[in-house]
């Protein structure tokens, strides 16, 4: 099992930055892939940005350029630097990782970009 907590959601202006970071915890023995999905009110949920353990990485092709993901292994965490925010951007952006072939998702954090 793989808890995961997100943090660092929060208002921010067109053309600002902010960061998110989620944090695993539980009983598992190695997280293979982790990223960031985000659900915008009447959308599904699409991929943001994905990295490997290896860090690979893949982005959405909307946030490319604009958006950096990492991780810290040994921390077993997930950030995502999000720069030149735009009001599409905002939306639920949730954490995932994946271990033992299975998938597990935080419970989101909320992301809004206005003026």
């Amino acid at each position: 099992q793989v808890q995961l907590v997100e943090s660092g959601g929060g208002l921010v202006q067109p053309g600002g930055s902010l960061g998110l970071s989620c944090a695993a915890s539980g009983s598992f023995f190695r997280i293979d892939a982790m990223g960031w999905y985000r659900q915008a009110p009447g959308k599904g949920r699409e991929l943001v940005a994905r990295i490997t353990r290896g860090s690979t990485t893949t982005y959405a092709d909307s946030v490319k350029g604009r958006f950096t993901v990492s991780r810290d292994n040994a921390k077993n965490m997930v950030y995502l630097q999000m720069n030149s925010l735009e009001s599409e951007d905002a939306a639920v952006y949730y954490c995932n990782a994946v271990a033992g072939g299975m998938d597990y998702w935080g419970k989101g954090t909320l992301v809004t970009v206005s003026s």
